[in-house]
């Protein structure tokens, strides 16, 4: 049979804290914090147009293929989606793996009969085929999938393992500056592996440096430590600038006017070259912190923009009746 109503899986974007790379360098701990700021992939009752040449329709082929080879009884081709996200794109904040975690997690709740797929199993299989792609790591998908904040143990290939979890203090807020300039990481993590490879000292510096940074983060965190939080977050940033170039002259530009208007250290999210920056304050700072961001960037940088967040839980599907569909194969 065939829902009687739309499957949709709704997926929470990530902020780094600290300790970029340093899920997939091995050694070396860093910080997630799931955001509101989410993705939702709907699924349509019924049926729609074939997926395009996109290449947002070539995600929606490919996790489906990438099913196919796990699920029995599955069409084809995939159901047709309607996507929908809050967060920047190209950012910094992953939304690109927002929205793959979102396609396993709605095509999988619609095509499955009678059980849910675990979500542990669809936080593996998201990581398995971005890392098919982009040889990266797994923060951004645990990050996603389990929400709240995670002081994760890097791993040279697989999922970090979660070392601790922690709410972000409910009085607090995120402050993110989109600088408006996308980022581009096509070469980052190649670069990075051969620097791995050949044993460069300066990721050896950044890797301590930055492992350092996470330790202080998540003190922070764990003790409510505001000033602390911004302080180590600010040690984050100056890692991943000074020893792996990962800022731009623009994304400095931008910080030193928050300490300025709004007295908010920011730092980037991401492996860098544009993107986002992202910054915790009080909430009942929150509306004059955005307002004077806002006010100044208006005049200096008209291309940025403040957009306010909070923690997020993982992953939240919206119940719906069970539905036709395949099983997983072994089962």
């Amino acid at each position: 049979m065939n829902p009687t109503h739309p499957i949709r899986a709704e997926v929470p974007c990530r902020a780094c804290l600290s300790g970029e790379d340093l899920d997939w360098l091995g050694g070396g701990r860093s910080v997630s914090l799931a955001l509101s700021l989410t993705t939702t992939v709907t699924v349509a009752t019924g049926p729609g147009p074939a997926p395009g040449d996109g290449p947002e329709d070539g995600w929606q082929r490919e996790v489906w293929a990438f099913l196919r080879e796990r699920l029995t009884g599955l069409a084809p081709h995939p159901p047709a989606v309607t996507v929908r996200s809050q967060a920047p794109a190209a950012s910094g904040l992953s939304s690109s793996t927002a929205r793959i975690v979102a396609l396993f997690r709605a095509f999988t709740d619609h095509a499955v009969r009678g059980e849910r797929v675990p979500d542990a199993t669809i936080t593996r299989w998201a990581y398995e085929f971005e890392f098919a792609v982009f040889n990266g790591g797994g923060m951004d998908h645990l990050a996603v999938v389990e929400g709240g904040a995670l002081l994760l143990d890097g791993r040279e290939r697989g999922l970090p393992a979660v070392r601790d979890r922690l709410d972000l203090p409910a009085e607090w807020r995120v402050v993110v500056v989109d600088s408006g300039t996308r980022k581009d990481t096509r070469h980052h993590i190649r670069d990075v592996r051969a620097q791995l490879a050949s044993g460069d000292p300066a990721l050896a510096a950044y890797r301590a440096a930055a492992d350092a940074a996470s330790g202080r983060v998540w003190e922070a965190l764990r003790g409510r430590d505001l000033a602390a939080l911004g302080a180590a977050m600010s040690d984050a940033h100056t890692a991943m600038r000074d020893h792996q170039r990962m800022s731009t002259p623009l994304l400095e530009e931008l910080r030193a006017l928050a300490r300025r208007s709004a007295g908010l250290p920011l730092k980037l999210s991401g492996a860098g070259g544009g993107g986002a920056l992202v910054g915790v304050c009080r909430a009942d700072a929150l509306e004059e912190t955005v307002n004077r961001l806002a006010g100044a960037l208006r005049t200096a940088h008209p291309g940025a923009r403040v957009v306010p967040a909070s923690a997020a839980p993982g992953i939240r599907r919206h119940p719906e009746p069970v539905t036709a569909g395949g099983q997983m194969k072994g089962s």
